[in-house]
């Protein structure tokens, strides 16, 4: 993933002391290099301190900012003293960046509340989030009203702002490929196309023909030699298994990855049954995992919405991705249910166990023919945190809406095949409840990592509707 670059504003009210915005101009400065992050700001030769202050100030920086405006994923404010609000909105006004913003205010030290330390900064935050909220700007709050810049809390406010700029981003620019049609019987992986255009989202789609002849008119090459060392190292995979099926699936996998790298495809979604398996003889999952875990998400059954969800938590968490049904009560445990998929589930999800087996598919496997569906990852996924997410275009109401939660993967036992996770969750029927009443696919989005909270927020700046699962 790229370095989050934000657009940063230092602010300044001419009669509280300079010596403070310099102090704070360099310490942020400081604190973004070392923190990875790269910056865009006003240099001490365009404006007095590097800092904005009047008008003539925010122009030079809304002008910085729109020349950058390729590379800007957020903005940052910072506030020394109690600064100029009417400075800092023009900026952001004016350079129209359409980014998400996040204000910090520094602290005031209670034995330098004199004339020549004081900052209230306290009651200047309160003034220009004010001016924010009357220009109708989305923006961000710190935990605490002020911070240091140097605290903890405020390093978790930047890293939370940062991975909340990053699925903005990512989500606003992001190119998805639709490998197939959708298996005639999903009408719940339906969506519009346009909705998402309206947020930025590109589709791209091939049909799944393209791919099958672009496999079956692969030569053995080094490239798929490499390609089938890779999967025999990813997984155990049984005696039984032909040599060929294993090929099948190297040259799938190149034809794939191939296809959506010419495109400039973030995450994609494949016809992963039964055409695949019926006209070219192996499964998806197989590649859709290796995909996932390289941080290119691939939904099941041809769910671009699904595929969407799993970027949106990559992109907030950094780590892969699965598609999972929610399939399962566990028991009369209310508050646990087990989710399934044949699988595609990323290596990583499983653990550092041995017990991760690459085989043929079950149920398909029974019906088509189990020389016909090698590629079926299958294993319990190891217990540990968990964020759930789910975005949808709703075309009746012409919204795009979605639900986040977070849970943990469980270690109990459960007899049944293909890729299981036993997931709890508080208050689960209560979040099965607000699924069934509101139209939410079976489909959801899983990821090792509790980044819930960062969903939230992001969605917020895109315009979705999202709900926030809590018990």
């Amino acid at each position: 993933m790229k370095k989050v670059n934000f657009g940063l504003i230092v602010s300044n009210r001419s009669f509280f002391p300079n010596h403070l915005v310099k102090e704070e101009r360099d310490r942020i400065i400081k604190k973004l290099k070392s923190g990875g992050y790269d910056y865009t700001i006003l240099s001490e030769d365009d404006t007095s301190l590097g800092a904005v202050e009047t008008v003539e100030d925010a122009e030079k920086c809304a002008s910085l900012f729109k020349k950058n405006q390729d590379i800007i994923d957020g903005i940052l404010v910072v506030l020394p003293n109690f600064g100029d609000e009417v400075g800092v909105i023009t900026a952001i006004d004016r350079a129209g960046l359409n980014v998400p913003v996040m204000v910090q205010a520094s602290d005031d030290d209670l034995n330098k509340l004199d004339i020549d330390n004081r900052r209230d900064a306290f009651c200047g935050k309160l003034s220009l989030c004010n001016n924010l909220y009357q220009h109708d700007i989305i923006f961000t709050n710190t935990k605490y009203q002020t911070c240091d810049i140097e605290s903890k809390e405020f390093n978790d406010d930047l890293d939370f702002f940062a991975r909340v700029c990053r699925v903005v981003s990512g989500l606003k620019h992001a190119r998805l490929c639709a490998l197939g049609q959708r298996p005639d019987p999903f009408h719940t992986v339906r969506f519009s196309e346009k909705l998402l255009q309206a947020s930025g989202i590109d589709v791209s789609v091939v049909d799944l023909s393209e791919i099958i002849f672009g496999a079956l008119n692969t030569k053995n090459t080094d490239e798929v030699k490499k390609t089938i060392k890779e999967i025999k190292s990813y997984g155990h995979i049984p005696d039984y298994i032909p040599e060929e099926n294993i090929e099948k699936s190297a040259k799938l996998t190149i034809t794939i990855e191939n296809w959506i790298n010419e495109h400039k495809c973030d995450a994609s979604a494949i016809q992963c049954w039964d055409s695949i398996q019926k006209n070219y003889g192996c499964a998806t999952c197989l590649t859709m995992s290796m995909m996932g875990e390289k941080g290119k998400p691939s939904a099941c059954e041809t769910d671009i919405m699904g595929a969407l969800s799993m970027y949106a938590l990559y992109l907030a968490s950094g780590e892969p991705s699965a598609l999972l049904d929610w399939n399962n009560n566990y028991g009369d445990e209310r508050d646990k249910c087990i989710a399934t998929h044949c699988s595609n589930f990323p290596k990583s999800f499983m653990g550092k166990g041995d017990n991760f087996e690459i085989s043929n598919l079950d149920i398909l496997g029974k019906s088509l023919g189990y020389d016909k569906s090698f590629g079926a990852l299958k294993a319990q996924v190891a217990s540990g945190v968990m964020t759930f997410a789910r975005i949808s275009t709703d075309d009746e109401r012409g919204i795009i809406k979605a639900y986040v939660g977070e849970g943990e993967f469980t270690d109990d036992p459960v007899d049944t095949m293909g890729g299981i996770a036993v997931c709890k969750i508080s208050g689960c029927q209560k979040l099965m409840d607000y699924l069934c009443v509101n139209g939410f696919e079976h489909h959801v989005a899983m990821n090792r990592s509790a980044s819930a909270r960062i969903l939230k927020e992001a969605f917020k700046y895109m315009g979705w509707g999202v709900y926030m699962h809590e018990a």
